[in-house]
């Protein structure tokens, strides 16, 4: 499959528009770490695009990631990016063994945190920091639906510290902020220097 065809296959399965934001906020971090790490950029970003595309219609688990798992194979998509898909999924019992994997685990809750605590900025995700994702970490009554531990667990996972990982997604998710919805009011920010 490639990029189009994925997308293709998210939105078949996935009609809301904030879950197809989250997907693409997902591929954006896993495309950034295949970039950095020298790995497939396309098959990596593939799997951060469909990573939850059976959600909303599986919302429950185990029924998602599993039965997304067969839909998938059943169009042919290799087993180590369904194990990757199914392993970020603690419950499915899947093992992270591969860096793929891991990164995906890794970027998924981040990826959905950093849209929280951009949405609540006036400028979006332009000039959010690390630490105030670190901040928003501590009140569990925002995004209480993100899972703090897997946020920490999934930088672990990966050997990254978690400053770290945080500020390269956000930098990841900056690049399409467009696409994501996370430009601040008005469009992007003016270079005044050049007007």
């Amino acid at each position: 499959m490639d990029r189009q065809a994925t997308w293709e296959l998210l939105c078949e399965y996935t009609k809301n528009e904030s879950l197809r934001k989250h997907a693409l906020a997902v591929e954006a971090c896993v495309r950034a770490y295949a970039r950095k790490f020298g790995q497939d950029e396309e098959k990596w970003g593939m799997v951060g695009l469909i990573h939850d595309f059976d959600y909303e219609i599986y919302p429950n688990a185990p029924d998602h990631p599993l039965k997304g798992s067969e839909i998938l194979k059943e169009k042919g998509v290799p087993e180590d990016v369904r194990r990757a898909i199914l392993g970020h999924a603690d419950y499915t019992g899947v093992p992270r063994d591969t860096l793929l994997a891991k990164v995906l685990f890794a970027c998924d809750e981040v990826a959905g945190f950093v849209t929280a605590c951009s949405l609540v900025r006036p400028d979006r995700i332009a000039s959010l920091e690390t630490k105030s994702v670190r901040k928003r970490m501590k009140d569990k009554a925002f995004a209480r639906s993100v899972s703090r531990e897997d946020i920490t667990k999934g930088a672990e996972e990966m050997g990254v510290p978690l400053d770290e990982h945080i500020t390269f997604c956000i930098a990841a998710m900056r690049e399409i902020a467009d696409r994501l919805g996370l430009m601040p009011a008005g469009g992007p920010p003016r270079d005044s220097a050049n007007e």
